[in-house]
């Protein structure tokens, strides 16, 4: 009832959600809480009724929901990926899962986008992109900002990621996440609450973005 209640409280302080959340695990963490993907999930989707905060003009000032969920996942063996995978299809059952394992890129089911990348390096991924940009012939003086971006494989910029445990991240979506919000947190990844979830919402908002300026 106390966790009810103190989830209440943060409810109502958060007026504003992010876009685009990263969370990173890895295999100890699968290997404890398997199911915790899903929850997550679960909790975003309920934040999609979170009243948007109202600037004095009548406009908009926040998101009314999470529009993409990402998780990463270190490198598993080929039995836990077997052992693991069922789980996280469950995923499927609540949102639009988005799987990314070795060569193979699953689609399944429908509404909030959540990634599930398992053994992805960020700077695997900005290698293939080069590569990508040298077999399609583009000149080096036209490659840009832009044009990387398009050739990459994760094509999106998280607001926020956090990693559980306290661990450090690892290097997926290095160029993408150069300007998210960073949020450790100390709990462990079977502990890890609807609450804790929220309190790191609640934070987000009160961060001043400045986008590397």
């Amino acid at each position: 009832m106390i966790y009810w209640l103190y989830e209440q409280m943060l409810l109502r302080q958060i007026q504003m959600v992010p876009r685009q959340v990263c969370i990173m695990i890895s295999g100890a963490d699968m290997a404890v809480a398997p199911e915790k993907m899903v929850q997550i999930t679960g909790w975003c989707n309920e934040l999609s009724g979170l009243p948007t905060k109202t600037g004095t003009d009548g406009s908009s000032t926040g998101n009314q929901s999470i529009q993409r969920l990402t998780f990463h996942i270190n490198p598993l063996t080929s039995d836990e990926m077997v052992q693991y995978l069922p789980e996280i299809r469950k995923i499927s059952r609540i949102a639009r899962l988005v799987l990314h394992y070795g060569d193979t890129e699953e689609v399944s089911g429908t509404g909030m986008e959540v990634v599930v990348a398992i053994g992805k390096s960020g700077r695997e991924e900005i290698t293939a992109c080069i590569r990508r940009l040298a077999e399609d012939g583009i000149p080096p003086q036209e490659i840009d900002e832009k044009v990387l971006e398009s050739h990459l494989t994760f094509k999106y910029d998280p607001d926020i990621v956090i990693k559980s445990g306290g661990d450090h991240l690892t290097d997926f979506l290095i160029w993408q996440s150069v300007y998210s919000e960073l949020f450790f947190s100390d709990v462990n990844w079977r502990y890890f609450r609807k609450l804790d979830f929220l309190r790191v919402l609640r934070d987000y908002q009160s961060r001043m973005r400045r986008f590397g300026k």
